[in-house]
């Protein structure tokens, strides 16, 4: 079958029509029998394989002898293998880009949900007199009550990431959510977040355009990002964004919380400025993965060897933050990666960078991510675990 195939390739290119149609005819009927005979699991017998394989072979000798000589067919199927490598590497580019659109959609219900909800932002001034009353809450900066804060322009990300935390906690009353996403979407969640009662924790929703202190430099620095990305790096500034708050939980919208988050606050993190699960029981999460270490820059500072972390579920000492100023560190990375020499996209290769010797490692079952794209996760951890990630493209919500 495979010298058949060839052979129609070969027949075709030299315009002999008849002989390439005799031949797929033939290559179809061998299809059909390899095919029945899969469905009921028996091996073809040669009472049936006898006459294929006869008229077959007569047809490859017909071709052999119209001089269709083994250097052309080496040389013709050279060059149809190199087309099928580079139709399989496009393939392969187009799947990992459909793969991160289907991840950043929204079904259709979804969609025409955050549609009505920007209606009702702008038709109903009730809402927008509730949102000025929670602008103004001494809630908002009180140390005493739980921070959380979010960056999203995914409206059904965000709510479930409020509603499983306050679903997972006695007291939600204490429970202040801190949201910034963008201007399409200020108004949906707005909305959404005053429409509904999350158990009486207090829900903060701000818009990234309005921060007066997002100058040119900022943008500068993410000048290559889309606006989604622009918010996943607003985390490098929380100090600024809350400048009155001690502590905070930094979460992502693609996480779900099974357990109680409040004892994060609580725990000792040894004048470090990030608390975080390590990801180096697998030697792929390692420094040495994320940047360049054949640049001097990078192999003068860090160990390569040193455990990575992950970004998704933090806590934050906002004060030993500004001591060590971690958000220069970013920017002064982020300055030094022009280019992209010192590594690609992302948030967490500056964030290794930002953190280097300021992260705490927290116990496993805090933050177990990999769902998403990793089946192979023990059942036991997930079920263990107080926040699971669903960091891979296969999001719950698709």
């Amino acid at each position: 079958m495979t010298l058949a195939k060839a052979y129609i390739i070969i027949a075709k290119e030299h315009n002999n029509l008849h002989l390439a149609w005799e031949l797929s005819s033939k290559f179809r009927t061998s299809q059909l029998l390899l095919s029945r005979a899969a469905m009921r699991g028996e091996p073809i017998t040669l009472e049936e394989a006898g006459p294929v394989i006869k008229s077959m072979s007569s047809l490859i000798f017909k071709a052999q002898d119209l001089h269709y000589d083994i250097a052309t067919t080496i040389t013709t199927m050279r060059t149809h293998i190199q087309a099928l490598e580079e139709r399989a590497n496009a393939a392969v580019v187009q799947s990992v880009v459909f793969g991160q659109l289907a991840a950043g959609s929204l079904p259709k219900s979804v969609h025409c949900s955050i549609i009505k909800l920007a209606s009702d932002w702008l038709q109903y001034p009730t809402l927008r007199n509730l949102a000025d009353e929670i602008r103004n809450s001494p809630r908002l900066v009180d140390n005493n009550l739980y921070h959380f804060c979010l960056f999203s322009d995914n409206l059904l990300g965000t709510s479930v990431v409020v509603n499983s935390t306050v679903s997972n906690v006695d007291h939600p009353k204490q429970l202040v959510f801190h949201i910034v996403t963008n201007g399409v979407n200020y108004g949906p969640m707005q909305a959404w977040f005053l429409s509904n009662d999350f158990k009486g924790a207090t829900i903060e929703v701000q818009i990234m355009e309005e921060f007066s202190w997002l100058n040119a430099s900022f943008f500068d620095i993410s000048h290559h990002m889309k606006t989604s990305s622009l918010l996943n790096h607003l985390r490098f500034y929380i100090p600024k964004i809350y400048p009155q708050l001690e502590k905070v939980v930094f979460l992502d919208d693609d996480v779900v919380v099974q357990k109680e988050l409040t004892p994060l606050f609580s725990l000792e993190l040894h004048g470090n400025v990030n608390g975080a699960v390590e990801t180096c029981l697998e030697a792929f999460h390692r420094y040495y993965k994320y940047l360049n270490f054949s640049n001097p820059i990078i192999s003068s500072k860090f160990d390569p060897q040193a455990c990575g972390w992950a970004f998704g579920m933090n806590i934050f000492d906002l004060i030993a933050w500004r001591k060590a100023n971690v958000t220069s560190r970013y920017q002064y990375w982020q300055k030094q990666n022009k280019g992209g020499t010192l590594w690609k996209l992302g948030t967490l290769p500056p964030g290794l960078l930002a953190f280097y010797g300021l992260t705490e490692p927290l116990d496993r079952r805090w933050h177990v991510q990999g769902l998403g794209f990793d089946p192979n996760i023990d059942s036991r951890l997930i079920e263990s675990a107080a926040v699971i990630h669903f960091n891979g493209n296969m999001k719950p919500w698709l």
